[in-house]
């Protein structure tokens, strides 16, 4: 096999390079890593990670044959995009690819989203310096359910974008967001060209929903990027943060069957995150599945998912807290809570 367009002699370890696998996403000449680091861990939002750590986690992701990051300006409120700003300079520009994303900013709901094309291109600017780049390779909408309008999305944000890639600033356009809908809504009525998708929790052990737009993306060329496998703590051996969409919900049932089915495994000696990895892994029609990690081990041990999949002890575990735990949920999500819980608290802050 040929070594991706990333890869850096003298940098890469070669043998990690060779033993990853690597996708096309979607028409864009970008060969990605089948598993891609998320940094929002770097603005502390799991735990605290000191600088030493951010800098060695992302050098042995990219050195393993990682080949793609993921930030925005929300993660830490511009702490993810500073740290990368002071690990990347000291890293081979060509050994990654580096997404980002405008629209989302500020803890305070009414300052937290501005979809408008001026903040967007003031977006773009601060995110190049805090990273000390000179271009992104994909430039996302982030969570754009939460514009007033997919209007504003269409007519104001993704033109802007446009005027981004036109001027070198990035190489592609992405959209992300929750809903799963609005994703052939807007490639439906954009005329600018979109190259990607995020999804973010659609395909996981709970909801694997994404399956059923994937044959529409395809057909419209657009890359797949599936984050968070784990559904952002919500499959793993402690209680999600405090933050997690899942506590909004009034029927429980999520959380406690995702809890009863991590204390199954732990009972039988197995880490329901090395299956949630698996599970995203083995699913073919999936890109790059799209993880925040908090350390090398945690990244060695995700690696190895990918490379050697799981035991047959660990697979009977897996299809037993699928068939007992998940697969009666049906798919449940949090879909249309966080954003009425937001323009409420909206609401709230003008009385």
């Amino acid at each position: 096999m040929m070594h991706p367009k990333t890869y850096v002699e003298g940098f890469h370890n070669e043998d990690s390079v060779k033993s990853m696998t690597y996708n096309m996403l979607g028409a864009t000449d970008m060969c990605v890593s089948a598993l891609s680091l998320g940094t929002s861990p770097l603005a502390c939002i799991y735990g605290n990670m000191n600088f030493d750590e951010s800098f060695s986690l992302v050098e042995n992701a990219l050195k393993s044959g990682i080949n793609m990051l993921d930030t925005a300006p929300w993660y830490g409120h511009g702490t993810s995009e500073s740290v990368l700003g002071q690990i990347l300079p000291k890293l081979p520009r060509k050994s990654y690819y580096i997404n980002t994303k405008v629209g989302r900013y500020d803890p305070e709901p009414e300052r937290m989203f501005d979809f408008s094309a001026e903040r967007t291109l003031r977006s773009v600017d601060k995110s190049l310096q805090r990273m000390d780049l000179e271009y992104v390779d994909i430039i996302q909408v982030h969570d754009m359910e939460f514009a007033p309008s997919l209007d504003i999305i269409i007519n104001e944000t993704l033109p802007a974008l446009q005027k981004v890639v036109d001027q070198g600033k990035a190489r592609y356009i992405g959209i992300t967001g929750y809903p799963l809908e609005n994703y052939r809504k807007v490639l439906e009525r954009s005329s600018v060209k979109i190259d990607t998708i995020l999804s973010y929790t659609h395909y996981a052990l709970h909801d694997t929903s994404l399956l059923t737009i994937l044959p529409y993306l395809k057909e419209k060329c657009v890359g797949v990027i599936n984050a968070s496998p784990v559904v952002m703590g919500l499959l793993s051996n402690q209680a999600p943060p405090s933050w997690h969409p899942a506590y909004l919900m009034e029927d429980k049932t999520l959380l406690e069957n995702c809890q009863l089915a991590a204390k199954y495994c732990q009972d039988h000696g197995v880490d329901i995150v090395k299956l949630a990895f698996h599970f995203a892994f083995i699913q073919p029609d999936i890109t790059t599945t799209l993880a925040g990690m908090t350390s090398t081990a945690e990244l060695n041990k995700n690696r190895d998912v990918l490379q050697n999949g799981i035991t047959e002890h660990e697979k009977e575990t897996l299809n037993y807290i699928l068939s007992t735990y998940m697969k009666p949920l049906n798919n449940t999500n949090w879909d249309g809570i966080e954003t009425t819980a937001f323009w409420e608290d909206i609401a709230a802050s003008k009385r």
